[in-house]
């Protein structure tokens, strides 16, 4: 039997599925992040990893890793040459290396028109009509990614040295954080020097949870959250009819904070991002595969 792989790497972690070149899922792998423009040494590391591990939940060797083809969605791989950079040094078969947003399209919406936002550690977006797609974001948390885990844990860190140092208000929130780092604003700034994107984000559900609690600060820092999530759904200039999907871990929470004209055209999506690497692999590399084996 011959495999194709299908490959999620995002700035938490790496999935990756093995599945058989109809498309049907035999192993999963899981390990560390594998966002190639923050890390692209680390996060060839994982995508192995990830691979190794799929092929042995499937009760495969390893060892056949060179002779599978593979399609990546990848954080970072809408920026400058990462993307060409990696293909070189994957040791598969043949590679191709996309978007994350573009692989979490073709899992919730298949091949036809619809939308995602992908509210994780990072935030993007792409639409697809008439078969045209088109991006918006995924710039990284130091530009961009409003709204996702990263920018919230960011702006977190940001309002906790503000009040500090008497600048804004302080909170209960603030005052936490603070006391994660021993009250102790240096220490703060050297967290900030080597802390990747899902550093920053683990600090995210704290917001949320003083947010629930009524926290001033949380509550400003989910607003403009809210508010740049919504302007970038609006840039998508959505017809109301295509399905729109939320996808990643903060989708659930960000849901029931979006206006009526975007919740009602909500969808679960058909798969998530893997399933969409999966099926692009099997369409792209599946009949190869099999002449190949």
């Amino acid at each position: 039997m011959v495999f194709v792989l299908g490959i999620d790497g995002g700035g938490t972690s790496c999935k990756a599925a093995l599945a058989t070149v109809s498309g049907k899922v035999v192993g999963h792998g899981k390990s560390g992040p594998a966002n190639i423009r923050t890390d692209l040494t680390g996060a060839r590391e994982n995508i192995v990893a990830a691979a190794r591990l799929a092929c042995l939940d499937a009760g495969q060797d390893p060892g056949l890793i060179p002779r599978i083809h593979a399609v990546l969605g990848l954080a970072g791989s809408n920026v400058g040459t990462y993307a060409r950079q990696l293909e070189t040094i994957l040791p598969f078969a043949g590679s191709k290396v996309e978007t994350d947003a573009l692989i979490a399209l073709e899992g919730a919406v298949g091949e036809g028109d619809g939308a995602i936002a992908i509210l994780g550690t990072g935030t993007a977006y792409m639409v697809r009509k008439n078969g045209r797609t088109r991006a918006i974001g995924g710039w990284g948390f130091q530009v961009g990614d409003q709204g996702g885990g990263s920018r919230i844990g960011r702006d977190l860190l940001e309002e906790a040295l503000l009040a500090h140092d008497g600048i804004r208000p302080a909170s209960p929130l603030t005052r936490e954080i603070l006391a994660v780092f021993r009250n102790n604003p240096e220490d703060v700034v050297e967290f900030t020097v080597n802390a990747k994107p899902g550093d920053f984000g683990g600090f995210a559900p704290k917001v949320f949870d003083f947010e629930a609690k009524g926290d001033p600060v949380a509550k400003a820092i989910l607003a403009r959250a809210v508010a740049a999530i919504e302007a970038s759904l609006a840039a998508l200039d959505l017809d109301g009819k295509s399905p729109l999907c939320l996808l990643g871990g903060l989708a659930p929470l960000y849901a029931p904070r979006l206006p009526k004209r975007f919740r009602t055209i909500l969808k679960d999506p058909l798969r998530d991002a893997l399933g969409g690497a999966v099926a692009m692999a099997a369409r792209l590399f599946g009949k190869a595969e099999a002449v190949d084996g």
